[in-house]
């Protein structure tokens, strides 16, 4: 018996390490392969569920962190009963809400797991490579031809430069938080990297959400730091620094006037380009919250609104989708305010879970940030990509949270 039981914890022991290096894989394929991601996912939750006994994952289940997700997904399969469309619409819609149930499962793994930081690390190592093969194929001649976007590799521009983002802020924490340890070399080539990502995102492709995105992660940053005063800092940093950008990039100029042309455009005359469409598909959406404000409409019933919202229609008014281009209006399209509601519960609580000091916190907190701010024209909860970014950053980043927060060493009492 004694032998059994020590084969047993052998046995998922070594389980719990392939999980975490299988996590490591995740976080690695992500910026670049769709299947490879998807495969390693598979994989790792194949490794990783036999390590977890039901003790834990009620503690993540009870927490606000671990449980909203949860409560997310489970009022979309609710939703599905009063869905007026196929069973094939109301499973498809289910799926963009089903990788949240993974958000608890990554909590648990990452509070007992101390390689955690090897994730992170990772994700860093293969955004970097990324961001060499980017430069090399906007400056190499004869390379370029071979991505579907300039300076895109693999993906998409949108995607890219989201990463590229995301790592240059954690890169300037963490410059930040060498400086303050007198580790000035160091503290200097983060940033240098940080501004390769950067410069990238302004000379090479970027998304127009990536640029919505910035100057909310630069006060994050300041407020961090220090407080008011360091939101003004940071705001006058990078203030100067897209000074430059702006001056010397003529891709940055004409992609921010473009967007600015076409705003224009349909506010005048309702003319059909992207960002018209966005508009529309954002003015139809709340119609569509009017009509059933409390519970939505059910599971999978976007496609099916704007299809209804379409007929008869000329010029953009004509145009259908399947994706509002707000999480916010998916969810309450389908679950109404109720699930709106907790959807921003949930974001909340995420950020909450980061409020606190430390790298690890600041890298959790880009990702909520990056996510919320991002949401407001896309519905990147519901994107492969995007999605399993939010939930492998904040149940990665978060279990480490949670770790270093349980082994603080207790302050005694007066």
């Amino acid at each position: 018996m004694i032998m059994v039981r020590a084969v047993r914890g052998f046995d998922r022991a070594r389980l719990a390490s392939l999980a975490d290096w299988l996590a490591v894989a995740v976080a690695v394929s992500l910026p670049w392969s769709t299947s490879a991601t998807a495969i390693l996912i598979v994989l790792w939750l194949l490794a990783v569920l036999p390590t977890l006994d039901v003790a834990m994952l009620r503690r993540e289940l009870a927490s606000a962190a671990g449980g909203l997700p949860v409560l997310l997904w489970s009022l979309a399969a609710l939703g599905m009963l009063w869905a007026d469309v196929a069973w094939s619409d109301r499973f498809g819609g289910l799926g963009g809400f089903l990788r949240l149930l993974v958000i608890p499962v990554l909590l648990a793994q990452f509070r007992r797991s101390e390689q955690g930081a090897f994730v992170l690390y990772g994700f860093l190592a293969s955004a970097t490579c990324l961001l060499a093969a980017s430069w090399a194929l906007a400056l190499i001649p004869g390379l370029e031809t071979r991505g579907r976007f300039y300076g895109v590799p693999v993906k998409d521009y949108i995607f890219q430069s989201s990463i590229f983002l995301i790592c240059a802020m954690a890169l300037i924490g963490a410059a930040c938080a060498l400086w303050r340890r007198q580790d000035r070399r160091m503290a200097a080539a983060l940033a240098a990297l940080a501004v390769l990502f950067l410069a990238d995102i302004a000379f090479v492709n970027t998304g127009r959400t990536t640029l919505m995105v910035a100057p909310f992660l630069v006060v994050a940053l300041g407020w961090r730091e220090l407080g008011a005063r360091g939101v003004v800092a940071a705001a006058i940093a990078a203030s100067a620094l897209a000074g430059a950008f702006w001056l010397t990039s003529p891709y940055l100029r004409e992609r921010t006037l473009h967007s600015v042309a076409d705003l224009r455009a349909y506010v005048d005359a309702r003319e059909a380009n992207s960002t018209g469409q966005h508009l529309e598909f954002l003015r139809k959406s709340l119609s569509f919250i009017e009509s059933a404000p409390v519970i939505g409409h059910g599971t999978g019933s976007i496609a099916e609104q704007f299809r209804n919202a379409a007929a008869g229609q000329t010029g953009v008014a004509a145009l259908a989708s399947v994706n509002p281009h707000n999480q916010i209006f998916a969810v309450a399209i389908q679950l109404g305010l109720v699930g709106a509601a907790v959807l921003m519960a949930m974001w909340i609580a995420h950020l909450l879970l980061f409020r606190g000091g430390g790298l690890t916190g600041w890298v959790g907190m880009i990702i909520v940030v990056e996510n919320v701010v991002s949401s407001l024209v896309n519905t990147h909860l519901f994107d492969f990509s995007q999605g399993w970014l939010y939930v492998f950053g904040v149940g990665v980043a978060g279990g480490m949270t949670l770790r270093n927060s349980d082994h603080k060493p207790a302050v005694a009492k007066p």
